[in-house]
Parts: C-alpha cells; structure tokens; sequence
C-alpha cells in the first residue's frame, strides 16, 4: 500500500462514530453494507464501495468531507475520496 502526502489531511479531527452498530443510511433504510467506513471530519459511518449503494463516497462528495478511515475490526487505514489514495 502506498500512502501518500494529502492536503486534505487538515480536515481529519477528532471524531466519535455517529452510528457505531453500522451505515447511518442503511440501517434508515433497512439495506445491507460489506464494511465500513468512518468519517475522520464529523463521524458519520458509512458502508463502502463495494456496499450496494456505498454511502461513504456519498457523504463524503456531499458534505465535503474527503478523509475516512476502515470501521473494521483489525484494519487501520486510511483513504481519501478526492485524491484516490491512502493517507
């Protein structure tokens, strides 16, 4: 895995998972998620690409906020939806 140097690491702060039992919207809409992404500007969970409809990405485009980091057990990465990359 390549990391690389990212501006919009300046919106990571402090967070706490907003929905820690899984995706905001797919637990609203009663639909199922692959994994988990959280995001490191205002904690929203989302699910990730590979989720039917990969909420993550959609927050992240609407509100702004570039920067999620795995929800999952034992992972601990990061990924920027702007740039494509880990951070």
């Amino acid at each position: 895995m390549t990391v690389v140097h990212d501006p919009h690491v300046k919106l990571i702060r402090p967070v706490v998972p907003k929905t820690p039992n899984g995706c905001a919207e797919c637990l609203e809409l009663r639909s199922p998620w692959v994994h988990l992404r959280l995001c490191l500007t205002c904690g929203h969970v989302g699910c990730c690409d590979s989720s039917p409809l990969r909420h993550a990405r959609l927050h992240a485009h609407a509100a702004g906020h570039p920067i999620v980091q795995s929800f999952e057990p034992n992972e601990n990465w990061r990924w920027c939806y702007v740039d494509e990359a880990f951070v």
